[in-house]
């Protein structure tokens, strides 16, 4: 089941046509990397399925319901993270908490164990009592995230949640995330690779208005992967005999040799490793290591935007 549906969007400011036919599906219980270039149209995509800008065109879904702009009745099943949340300094968070789940219409014994809940899940238990405005951005992030999960929501957005974080900061809103998949499903808007490829299971890169990428990870890279391998060599001399091989001189093999490695790329379909391991068999030469190229998340990005 796909919590969130989005259907040939389309979204235009003055003579800019920020999403040109946006298509994108969001499965149960999954978290979803929502990456691109800054300006890519991630933010202005949020806000529409929160249903504070209107389209010009296209629809969502949110749980089977559609989202209508200024009528955000699908945002009872949605929990929304900005890369920069507010809070009232004065408060501690289960005062702040429970003031949000008066707001949601939440029942006090509720409001209640689920702040402890989210409050230990978010690891902010032992400064339940202290005031907010004492807190470090990354404690803030984590209150976010608490006060997201308060109502139970079927769709966590999280815009940039990592983009101001040092790394510790930054493990810890992960950890956090990946513990509350199970609880719900997460967009994940970011910029930051690393990060999406750590803890999401569905990518979608967008670029030019629309998703250039979309999918597993495993199946993007299986798509995009590249008949491309790495040799290493006992010493230079070694790789520079493989380099220089006659069998290697064929207009679908390019090489670049740096010291005592060697990388290989095969352009033509009907050549594969087996080829390069029969050429090293046939001149003894036993290289220590002998490695299939695999795409990062980063080559990919570069390669769809550029």
């Amino acid at each position: 089941m796909n919590v969130l549906e989005i259907n040939k969007l389309y979204k235009r400011f003055g003579d800019r046509e920020v999403l040109k036919g946006l298509d994108m599906m969001v499965p149960e219980h999954s978290i979803f990397g929502f990456i691109g270039k800054n300006g890519a149209g991630k933010t202005t995509t949020i806000k529409i399925i929160l249903g504070l800008l209107k389209q010009d065109s296209g629809t969502i879904t949110v749980c089977g319901q559609k989202v209508t702009y200024g009528d955000t009745k699908t945002n009872r099943y949605i929990g929304f993270l900005p890369d920069v949340p507010e809070f009232y300094g004065y408060m501690n968070p289960m005062e702040y908490l429970n003031l949000c789940g008066e707001i949601t219409g939440l029942s006090k014994n509720k409001i209640k164990s689920k702040s402890e809940e989210l409050l230990e899940l978010v690891g902010l238990k032992d400064e339940k009592k202290k005031k907010i405005r004492g807190f470090s951005r990354g404690m803030k992030q984590r209150l976010g995230i608490a006060q997201a999960l308060l109502n139970e929501p079927k769709l966590l957005i999280c815009d940039e949640p990592t983009s101001a974080l040092d790394p510790i900061g930054r493990k810890e809103i992960l950890d956090i995330l990946s513990a509350a998949k199970g609880k719900t499903t997460i967009i994940f808007s970011t910029h930051i690779l690393s990060d999406v490829e750590r803890i999401c299971d569905y990518i979608g890169v967008l670029h030019d208005g629309k998703l250039a990428l979309c999918g597993t990870l495993s199946e993007i890279k299986e798509n995009y992967r590249h008949n491309e391998f790495v040799l290493e060599f006992g010493s230079e001399k070694e790789a520079s005999i493989f380099e220089m091989l006659d069998e290697l001189k064929h207009p679908s093999i390019r090489l670049w040799r740096s010291g005592n490695a060697v990388k290989v790329l095969l352009t033509d379909d009907r050549m594969d490793g087996s080829f390069l391991l029969s050429v090293l068999s046939q001149k003894c030469l036993v290289p220590l290591k002998f490695a299939v190229v695999e795409p990062t998340l980063e080559s990919l990005f570069m390669e769809v935007v550029q």
